[in-house]
């Protein structure tokens, strides 16, 4: 039937037909109708079209309805299938929405992992401000472009990548669930190129940054056993005093990046320096400013290493301590094997069928590695760097 515009006057005039329905559709209102049975009854009603499918929705009876609050009515409902989600479902309205499907696939598919505090922050900082309000199924390959175009255009290329890697098993975990019927990051190009870093600090940065840690409070011993142990950031933030036996730093698999246990020796060094920290209360954590949990706030702490070191030491991060301590474990004649050892690495030459096969943990050659390497800490720390023995003619002693 051709739309007209429908006033309060016209509702009531409408006759019922002989027979079945007939829906009088009211003009500058798309899919709205008022739908006239040959009983008398009327009804307002809204045909819309989601994912393809023509839909029905009954928004209301007339009389106890009227016009100017079925038309309200009408526009609540519109705005939502512009979203992408059905108006007719008892589900709470936001329940597909991005918001809601990427917490829900934080909290069962991510919050067992390592990553899971940095790949929240990149989808509560950098992906859900730009979604906000879509439902997940309306987001195609256009949208995953903007978006990971948008952040490539800020100059961090590495963080866009990453994001890309981040929603890829987002969207491929909705899938799996029947959330939505493909991955819009399926295939999608990533932008530029993985910028992979290189940056070693020289002995002499090494030593400036060692003694800065006495200004920094918590941190100080924190970061200096960073240096001397090579372990990644959060393993030594979040150390318990549980974990240390034997002389030897012990992490489970949910502890460590890769999910594999790892073994850490301490140098003379570093257990000095671990014995000289105080215990806080009953608790197990050994860098904690409350007890309660680990240490936080390391982005304030390389500010004010930044402040300490100067010009002197600049464009460095807390894992370029880890090719740091690698490219001197090389100088000091420790073999390639022994070095991913110690950085818990099982890619390189623990890969694929050596890795499987392969299972000596290399603890003796570890523990002679990192005393060679506590020694040339100690030795540019304090200026005789040039005195420090190689682990070979230590051994050879």
């Amino acid at each position: 039937m051709p739309a007209r515009s429908l006033t309060v006057a016209a509702v009531d005039r409408i006759k019922p037909p002989e027979q079945g329905q007939v829906d009088h559709f009211d003009k500058g209102f798309p899919g709205f109708a008022l739908r006239m049975s040959y009983g008398g009854a009327k009804a307002w009603v809204y045909f819309y079209r989601l994912h393809g499918k023509l839909r029905r929705l009954t928004l209301g009876q007339y009389p106890s309805m009227t016009l100017a609050d079925a038309r309200e009515a009408w526009r609540d409902a519109r705005k939502a299938v512009g979203k992408g989600d059905n108006p007719a479902r008892k589900k709470p309205v936001h329940a597909d929405s991005f918001e809601a499907v990427a917490d829900e696939w934080l909290k069962r598919d991510q919050a067992h992992k390592r990553s899971y505090g940095e790949v929240k922050r990149v989808i509560d900082r950098d992906v859900k401000p730009v979604w906000e309000g879509r439902q997940i199924a309306t987001i195609g390959r256009r949208d995953a472009l903007e978006l990971i175009d948008g952040i490539a255009d800020r100059g961090v290329i590495t963080l866009a990548r990453r994001t890309q890697s981040y929603l890829h098993r987002l969207f491929r975990w909705s899938v799996g669930r029947g959330i939505i019927e493909g991955n819009p990051m399926a295939d999608l190009p990533k932008p530029g190129a993985d910028v992979k870093r290189d940056r070693v600090l020289t002995d002499a940065e090494l030593k400036l940054v060692f003694n800065a840690a006495a200004n920094i409070g918590t941190f100080g011993p924190a970061v200096q056993l960073l240096i001397l142990t090579g372990a990644r950031k959060m393993e030594i933030g979040a150390l318990c005093w549980s974990e240390i036996k034997g002389g030897t730093i012990k992490l489970e698999g949910k502890r460590t990046k890769n999910g594999e246990p790892h073994s850490i020796p301490l140098s003379p060094h570093a257990a000095a320096l671990i014995k000289k920290l105080p215990h806080t209360g009953d608790s197990d954590f050994v860098f904690t400013t409350n007890g309660k949990r680990p240490v936080s706030g390391w982005s304030k702490a390389k500010t004010k290493f930044d402040t300490v070191c100067g010009n002197a030491v600049v464009d460095w991060t807390w894992h370029d301590f880890r090719r740091t301590m690698a490219t001197g474990l090389q100088r000091l004649g420790v073999s390639l094997q022994v070095i991913e050892a110690i950085l818990g690495h099982v890619s390189g030459s623990r890969a694929g069928v050596v890795g499987v096969y392969q299972r000596h943990r290399f603890d003796d050659e570890k523990r002679a590695a990192l005393e060679a390497w506590g020694r040339h800490v100690e030795g540019i720390v304090n200026g005789k760097s040039g005195k420090v023995l190689s682990i070979k003619k230590a051994r050879a002693r």
